[in-house]
């Protein structure tokens, strides 16, 4: 029997795209496209209906409703959270899910309720739901490259993980430029990543898992590609690497971007954590740059190294094989 799969911020970006790919599968018989925008959720029903034999249908809900979000899934077979910020609404989805008694799987990049989701394993056993978290790219499939490259070794002692975020590294897409809407306010990715960039990070240090300041210059040297500098950002892998890896020294999650960029976004960091910015003010600069702060960015640029020839998106694990480093 087909299933009936809901997706949860279905009118956002990753939304749409996985509603679409849902719709083209045999195995799916119905995609409610549930997003708290209704209007915006009718019109990307109808839009992917005209190629999917009408196969779609819309939903108005409001996430943070608890009942409202149940009563959505406990007629579903299959839901899939795509709803951002995670920092908002990764728990409150899952924590429905489990109560309705419905499969999950999401693509969470925040750490702080990715550590809170791994807390209700046992309570989603006992009420026999599977839930997976954080299946995206980052994390995802930074994981997976992560588990193929700790397969080959003996020992971890280092892990990274690195993705781009404004065309650093080689071959890399802009990914500000995409997230850039015609109007509105910000994208969910945006105020996530103004989230990860201030305050305390989780990262590993000496195989302990420990907070840190983000925006921390980490060398790279990547055999056989090149080298090169990525900043630490607020990500899940490490926070879920440490424990299936066992990573016995540093594990952290890196972004790659360019000089100017890393100065800005140093910039914005340090008026949220001064309290003169909230998380979306600093989005919102972010995408629309202020001559202001452009100018005072350019000048701190000289402090901050580049991606150099790093490859855009990979892990990379240091350790021991056969008692060699």
């Amino acid at each position: 029997m087909a299933a009936r799969v809901v997706v949860t911020g279905g009118a956002g970006d990753m939304g749409r795209t996985l509603c679409a790919q849902l719709a083209a599968s045999d195995r799916v018989g119905r995609v409610v496209v549930a997003d708290r925008d209704g209007e915006a959720a009718e019109r990307v029903a109808a839009e992917l209906s005209r190629s999917s034999a009408g196969r779609l249908e819309a939903a108005d809900v409001d996430l943070l409703d608890g009942d409202a979000t149940r009563k959505l899934l406990s007629d579903a077979d299959f839901v899939a959270n795509a709803a951002g910020p995670f920092f908002r609404l990764g728990v409150p989805t899952l924590e429905a899910a489990i109560a309705a008694g419905t499969p999950y799987l999401d693509i969470c990049d925040d750490p702080e309720p990715t550590e809170r989701m791994l807390e209700l394993d046992e309570r989603a056993r006992e009420a026999g739901v599977a839930a997976v978290i954080g299946m995206g790219a980052s994390p995802g499939l930074s994981n997976l490259l992560a588990r193929r490259a700790a397969d080959r070794l003996d020992r971890v002692i280092d892990c990274y993980t690195v993705w781009p975020l404004d065309g650093a590294g080689e071959g890399a897409e802009d990914a500000l430029d995409s997230a850039r809407p015609a109007s509105g306010p910000p994208p969910a990715a945006v105020v996530h990543l103004m989230q990860q960039i201030s305050g305390r990070i989780r990262v590993v240090e000496a195989g302990e898992l420990v907070d840190a300041t983000p925006l921390q210059s980490v060398d790279l040297d990547f055999p056989g590609l090149g080298s090169g500098t990525a900043v630490t950002v607020g990500h899940p892998e490490p926070v879920t690497l440490h424990r299936s890896l066992g990573v016995e020294g540093r594990c952290a999650n890196a972004m790659l971007v360019e000089k100017s960029t890393g100065a800005y976004l140093d910039g914005l960091r340090r008026d949220m954590d001064a309290g003169t910015l909230d998380v979306e003010q600093a989005a919102a600069e972010l995408l629309a740059p202020t001559a202001t702060r452009g100018a005072a960015a350019l000048a701190r640029s000289l402090a901050f190294r580049g991606a150099g020839r790093l490859p855009p998106f990979f892990a990379l694990l240091r350790g021991e094989r056969d008692g060699r480093r």
